[in-house]
């Protein structure tokens, strides 16, 4: 939201400096993002032109000596513009100078063999407008020497504030002089509009027919002013909107724009010969097009509302006008439209077309209700006094009146939510200043809600306006109580995991992304998403309308975006919520990562040793295995099968599960179709692991850590080959071995797998390492084969196996 000093000011009687605006206004939860205190315009001077001669190399260039005032000798110009003249007042730049229009700082130079040491400036050159065909010709009384800025109201400070959704009354310069006043910094103006009595009734009628659907339409006033000279704006209110970013086009439209910043009030305005028959307000047709203001055509429907007359739909109800029934400069006869929209329906259909305009930032926030009538009569009066005419009586349909909304206050509530101590009556003082109607005395009062603030709900809402009023930075810090005993735990056992998780990931060399919740729905049909209760309703953006199922997606997404900009050997991850359904057993604790390119855990990229190899399953298994063992996953008793979603590699994949049915995780390299649907590319493997599906610990009787026991004796390995069949898997047959004694069995590993004709048709040959580790006793060579021949008949129990002769 930008305003200048001097427009505020109309609002707002104060002798306060731009300092302490700007600060009062950061205080009162208005925050003042920049101040542009058109600095780059103070160097310009007011000089005037005492001879003009043509330049004896040039036939278009002049050569001019021009006076600065101030006592200083006459300046040599070069200048080009066809209107320089003897006697000619102008804004002269000298030597030095930074030329917003050209983005350059001007120097001495020399001109076709003539020095020019300075510049006689045109408004294009400053910023002012795009007329560039001349130099700015001033009228003859201006003050020679003066500051050009000064002299042109220039040199009022644009402000800029960053303005939170739910302050919809300071969408509006005189709501943001009512905080102000209301903070003690002056008091606020009465800017009550007159009503219009008009001259009949408007020829254009206006109908609401949303048929059994709800209404999209809470109000709509149109009025008729004849006999209007649409000409070009007045140059004070051209330069007020050029201030603030927006471009005059006419007296019509220029209006409606300041008013939509001085009173939060979006209008619009038609061509009444351009509009067919009366209008009505509707759902927009399926298909249905229309011609915007900016030139562009949008397909619209039902979802989104229309003003329509008989040719069809002139106007995107709350977002944007039609370029069909547009004012320009032939325009004689005017209807001016004031209306109330639905927010949530504008926001939609904003967001749908991809449409941002001042109008829309309003309305889908909430505009004064009560304000529609008297802003439609306040653009008439300015319509009447910059292009004349005569108006007729306003038309207004489907306005209700609004019902203020009285919330119960207990003005104790302010010291028990702020540590504040205001008294009552102050506290009902500021919500007075602030437009509140509060009845009632003691500690209780009644306080009725004005129209324009929407957004204050509870007393909660009314703490926190006293509050910022009053002032924040009179809270005073406190020190927090202490405890005389250690605090037990704080974090839940799923803040403690998630935390764990993602510490251990990070350890291994990926790096955290947070990427969107939402992603669109392709996207979330590859990975098991996409049903329709997992759509938004209001989605930010059209590529953004489902709820994720998995992370993995927008991973994939972000080290796409890496790779493009030279990053390509990334490691990311992520440990966020990711959704199966819209109830909230239904959303998942997840940790996901994803390897790009060589980004293994050991190092990436080109090396004179040696050349890192592509990622691949294993990588993703490893990262996977050290985020479930740090979340408390008993990673022991875990069976790996070979395999996973559709989004996996078939062959080059696997799924964690604790049991026959409770799966943890999943891993492996992505499917190629995958990363083509994607739009990725690259060696990508990845994993993602469900934190809330890890069973808990059981409940130990004591705290305490148990006795590391340590034993002196030599460890022992011993290696077994065993033939089984090809389908045997091989974390089988280690569990086979590890569970033939667990006293004296402390690891098992694969060290080569063999598969040939010499086996028979159907097996393979699978070689392991056993560690054994003796713990009471020196072991014999009896007691050796006697573990031995348990390992060998638990393998061929468990799986058939024989030992290979």
């Amino acid at each position: 939201m930008k305003l200048t000093l001097s427009w505020l000011k109309d609002h707002l009687e104060t002798a306060a400096s731009l300092a302490e605006i700007t600060e009062r206004l950061t205080m009162i939860g208005l925050e003042v993002e920049a101040i542009d205190d058109k600095a780059a315009l103070k160097p310009f001077v007011i000089a005037k032109v005492l001879t003009a001669e043509q330049h004896p190399d040039a036939d278009r260039l002049r050569v001019l000596t021009v006076d600065v005032g101030n006592g200083e000798k006459p300046i040599q110009v070069v200048c080009g513009a066809p209107n320089a003249r003897a006697g000619l007042i102008g804004a002269f730049a000298a030597p030095g100078t930074y030329i917003p229009g050209l983005g350059t700082t001007l120097a001495i130079g020399t001109i076709r063999g003539v020095e020019s040491r300075g510049m006689m400036c045109s408004e294009r050159e400053l910023q002012l407008s795009d007329e560039h065909t001349g130099i700015i010709d001033l009228p003859q009384n201006a003050p020679v020497g003066a500051s050009f800025a000064e002299y042109a109201h220039l040199d009022d400070p644009v402000i800029d504030i960053n303005l939170t959704p739910n302050r919809p009354d300071c969408t509006s310069i005189h709501g943001i002089a009512r905080d102000l006043a209301a903070a003690g910094l002056g008091r606020l103006k009465d800017r009550t509009v007159e009503p219009v009595a008009g001259e009949g009734a408007c020829p254009v009628k206006v109908s609401l027919d949303f048929g059994d659907t709800p209404s999209l339409c809470p109000g709509f006033a149109l009025r008729m002013v004849r006999g209007v000279k649409n000409g070009s704006s007045p140059k004070w209110m051209q330069q007020r909107l050029i201030a603030i970013g927006l471009r005059p086009i006419n007296a019509l439209v220029d209006v409606t724009n300041y008013l939509t910043f001085d009173r939060g009030r979006p209008l619009h305005v038609y061509d009444l010969k351009k509009v067919s028959g009366n209008l009505v307000i509707r759902r927009a047709l399926d298909g249905e097009t229309v011609l915007a203001l900016n030139e562009r055509n949008y397909e619209l429907t039902p979802e989104m509302c229309v003003i329509a007359d008989d040719k069809g739909a002139d106007s995107i109800a709350g977002v944007m006008g039609g370029e069909n029934t547009g004012c320009d400069a032939d325009t004689t006869d005017v209807l001016i439209e004031s209306a109330l929209w639905e927010p949530l329906n504008v926001a939609r259909t904003g967001r749908d077309l991809g449409i941002i305009t001042d109008a829309r930032y309003r309305f889908e926030r909430g505009v004064d209700p009560e304000f529609m009538v008297p802003g439609l009569d306040l653009a008439t009066h300015m319509v009447i006094e910059l292009c004349g005419g005569v108006a007729t009586e306003a038309e207004v349909v489907g306005y209700a009146g609004y019902k203020p909304k009285t919330i119960v206050f207990p003005v104790l509530e302010v010291k028990r939510l702020t540590g504040l101590d205001v008294p009552g009556e102050e506290s009902l003082a500021i919500l007075s200043r602030l437009g509140f109607k509060a009845t009632g005395g003691g500690y209780i009062a009644d306080v009725e809600v004005p129209s324009w603030r929407p957004d204050i709900d509870g007393k909660a809402d009314l703490v926190e306006e006293v509050m910022r009023i009053h002032g924040v930075d009179r809270i005073q810090p406190a020190p927090l109580v202490s405890h005389d005993a250690v605090n037990g735990r704080i974090l839940t056992p799923l803040q403690i995991r998630t935390r764990s998780a993602r510490r251990a990931l990070a350890v291994r060399g990926m790096m955290e992304a947070v990427t969107w919740s939402f992603i669109p729905e392709a996207h979330a049909r590859l990975f098991g998403g996409g049903q329709p209760r997992l759509k938004l309703a209001n989605p930010i953006a059209a590529d953004m309308s489902d709820m994720r199922p998995s992370l993995l997606p927008g991973l994939l997404a972000a080290a796409q975006r890496n790779t493009d900009r030279g990053f390509a050997d990334v490691a990311l991850f992520e440990v966020s919520g990711a959704y199966e359904g819209d109830t909230p057993e239904k959303q998942r604790r997840v940790a996901a990562g994803v390897r790009r390119g060589t980004a293994k855990a050991q190092g990436s990229g080109r090396h004179w040793s040696g050349n890192a190899a592509s990622v691949d399953l294993f990588d993703a298994k490893a990262d996977a295995l050290a985020a479930l063992e740090a979340a408390g996953a008993p990673v022991d008793k875990l069976q790996i099968e070979a395999g996973g979603p559709e989004w996996y590699h078939p062959g080059r994949s696997g799924t964690f599960k604790l049991g026959p049915k409770l799966v943890l995780g999943r891993f492996g390299e992505f499917h190629p179709k995958t990363l083509e649907a994607l739009d990725v590319s690259g060696p990508f493997a990845g994993f993602e692991i469900f934190i809330d599906a890890i069973p808990a610990p059981r409940d130990k009787a004591t705290r305490t850590k148990p006795r590391l026991d340590l034993s002196g004796l030599q460890a022992v390995k011993r290696d077994f080959a065993f033939v089984v069949d090809r389908n045997v898997e091989a974390g089988a047959l280690v569990r086979a071995a590890s569970s033939a004694d667990k006293k004296l069995v402390t690891g098992v590993s694969i060290f080569d797998v063999f598969e040939g004709a010499a086996l028979g048709e159907g097996k393979k040959s699978v070689a392991i390492e056993v560690s054994i580790q003796p713990m009471e006793k020196t072991l014999t060579d009896e007691d050796f084969e006697a573990l031995a021949q348990k390992i060998v008949e638990n393998v061929g129990k468990q799986t058939g196996g024989a030992l290979r002769g």
